[in-house]
């Protein structure tokens, strides 16, 4: 898990830094449900973890749970909230 976290956020950095933007760190702090046309994409509220202390909800494909740690290239759009 660590060495794919490793790798994860790497990837991220040489991805932000192609598009010359800065990645923000978020934690899920609760998993809302399933969404998606076979409930591939689960959809969570997360905290991000700079000092804005702002939690938006966002989609999430593959598993995720709370605490996990997700990267975010943008976190300027919110993900519509399911019905």
């Amino acid at each position: 898990m660590r060495v794919f976290l490793g790798l994860l956020l790497a990837s991220a950095k040489v991805e932000a830094a192609k598009q010359n933007t800065s990645i923000k760190l978020a934690r899920v702090i609760k998993v809302l449900g399933r969404t998606g046309s076979r409930g591939g994409v689960t959809q969570v509220r997360v905290d991000l973890m700079d000092d804005s202390g702002r939690s938006i909800i966002r989609n999430v494909k593959g598993p995720v749970r709370e605490n996990d740690i997700l990267t975010l290239l943008e976190s300027e759009r919110e993900a519509r909230r399911l019905r």
